[in-house]
């Protein structure tokens, strides 16, 4: 994400290189808006499951959750995850939710 584009809610958290926050304790729901209107992503109340699952799932392992447990663990197809958070799901998601890179992605 580039510093020049970012919401208002997003000027004073920080990202890594790859564009995870660094401290996903900061995260809130108007940060996961501004990450998602940064990266032209318009949240819907599926994007809410995966993202709501994603700091659960954190919260309990302290790791973000793959693509696998994600369409395992919630009702979202692997099918529309991958429309919902177009171009690498998990790893989006993720970003959304606050927190950092899942094992696993590239």
């Amino acid at each position: 994400m580039s510093a020049t584009a970012l919401p208002p809610v997003l000027e004073t958290v920080e990202f890594d290189d790859e564009g995870f926050m660094v401290d996903p304790n900061a995260w809130t729901p108007e940060i996961a808006e501004g990450i998602a209107q940064a990266m032209s992503l318009e949240l819907t109340d599926r994007h809410w499951v995966v993202i709501n699952f994603n700091r659960a799932e954190f919260e309990e392992s302290g790791e973000p959750p793959t693509l696998r447990r994600i369409t395992k663990k919630t009702d979202v197809s692997t099918k529309e995850i991958y429309q919902l958070f177009p171009g690498g799901p998990a790893k989006i998601a993720a970003r959304v939710a606050g927190l950092g890179k899942p094992t696993g992605c590239i």
